[in-house]
């Protein structure tokens, strides 16, 4: 979805001169570029280097791994940390980095930091012509890892993180830190391989971009309170200061994002006066959009006064009935209701207004934002609600599961088709020339 579709223009020259317009720009249209297999090598990298950590780490609990010493000489064995050819003790080094919060939090560093150096070894030119490739090769690797993370969890696999999420993230092992991990492991990879891959061919990935940009701070937004105001706040780790350039690189790669040129349309002055003098009335997908979003809108301050405590007998009824995981004290779902009544339901607003009144070309962009920002979150949050690790008494009702789930579905479906208009039919939202609006004016 994030390439948006351009209808051919007149001036748009044959094949034969390389598929640039006259301006010297190749249009761009339904063009998904290739994924990065340099990144997807790289990134299938935490495979054998997860395994290989949790293997050690078990051996280096187990009594019988001390066999292997018994054959060796002392001095070998002085070299290596051990105090003699019958001793229990593992290296002290390696039990620092394996077994101790802040050696996870150190030996996660050092991977990343040599990942970076292979990154940059392998792809300068790719970095140079765009930094973003090295964050995406970067954070498609540790997508790979909260995939892991996740499918262990769940017992689909095991023998790969139970090191990390013992000793540095054991929030993750919540039901809102799992499905955040699933997330991570397959939408935001497919995102880091495709966006890498439209750097090393040189194409445009702006709307991915933004979609990725809002799916990315929605997670750091809920996670990052949740696990400080929570019931998991003591186990915090040194591993979670890990998350700080979490916070500090979305912030960079958002204004390298919107500071890319737009997708290029072909929506002509006559299209776009004529669009924008349709009445709210003449545009039915935009009136039925109008009254999605009013609608999400008091749905959104409803649940928000819900995790307020507010003493409405509605309030009452909906928190124990239909989503009891509202009172998890994990604190996510608290969390996650306050970012939407606070950052989505202002844009809900914002979003009416520009369906209805013609020229608000910020929309497309920030439909993106909010599209990918609520998808993750409600994929979350519908997960979490049903998981098996959240307590029975917080899972939501057999009786109004139905409930549940669709109004849920439809509340993160809507925003998508919100960005799927925008992008497709951009004309009502295009900004016209200052002379055409003295003109229309005059006329009127």
């Amino acid at each position: 979805m994030g390439w948006s579709r351009v209808t051919p223009c007149p001036e748009t020259p044959p094949p034969s001169s390389g598929g640039l317009n006259r301006t010297g720009i190749r249009p761009t249209a339904m063009d998904v570029p290739p994924l990065a297999g340099k990144v997807a090598a790289l990134s299938l990298g935490a495979l054998p280097v997860s395994y290989a950590l949790n293997h050690v780490s078990e051996l280096s609990q187990c009594r019988h791994f001390t066999l292997v010493t018994w054959s060796l000489p002392e001095s070998v064995l002085a070299l290596t940390g051990w105090h003699g050819p019958h001793c229990w003790a593992w290296p002290p080094l390696l039990a620092f980095f394996l077994h101790s919060p802040l050696g996870v939090a150190l030996m996660s560093v050092l991977i990343l930091g040599l990942l970076f150096v292979a990154i940059y070894s392998l792809s300068r030119g790719d970095i140079y012509y765009d930094p973003l490739y090295a964050v995406f090769a970067v954070f498609a690797f540790t997508s790979v890892v909260d995939l892991l993370i996740a499918l262990q969890e769940d017992g689909y696999m095991v023998g790969f993180m139970e090191f990390y999420t013992k000793e540095g993230d054991p929030y993750l092992r919540t039901a809102h830190g799992v499905f955040t991990c699933y997330w991570d492991g397959t939408v935001h990879y497919l995102l880091y391989l495709t966006m890498a891959g439209a750097i090393r061919k040189r194409k445009r990935y702006r709307n991915l971009g933004l979609y990725w940009l809002g799916s990315f701070i929605m997670s750091i937004l809920v996670f990052l309170p949740g696990n400080i105001l929570g019931k998991y706040s003591s186990e915090i780790r040194p591993a979670f200061f890990l998350t700080i350039p979490y916070v500090l690189v979305p912030c960079w790669a958002g204004m390298r994002i919107f500071n890319q040129p737009q997708v290029l349309t072909c929506c002509t002055k006559n299209m776009v006066q004529v669009e924008q003098k349709k009445g709210i009335l003449q545009r039915p997908l935009d009136l039925a959009l109008v009254i999605y979003l009013t609608l999400a809108g008091f749905f959104t301050l409803f649940r928000g006064l819900v995790v307020l405590d507010c003493p409405t007998d509605a309030c009452f009824v909906y928190i124990y009935q239909y989503e009891p995981y509202l009172r998890d004290p994990v604190t996510y779902p608290k969390m996650q209701m306050l970012v939407y009544m606070f950052y989505v339901l202002p844009f809900y607003v914002l979003a009416v207004y520009a369906l209805v009144f013609p020229g608000c070309s910020w929309l497309p962009d920030w439909s993106l934002v909010f599209a990918g920002a609520i998808g993750q979150a409600q994929f979350s949050h519908m997960g979490a609600s049903m998981h098996l690790r959240t307590p029975f008494t917080y899972r939501v009702p057999e009786d109004t599961w139905a409930c549940f789930f669709v109004c849920n579905l439809l509340y993160a479906l809507g925003p998508h088709l919100l960005a799927f208009r925008c992008l497709q039919w951009p004309a009502f939202f295009t900004r016209p020339p200052r002379g055409s609006l003295v003109h229309h004016k005059k006329q009127h």
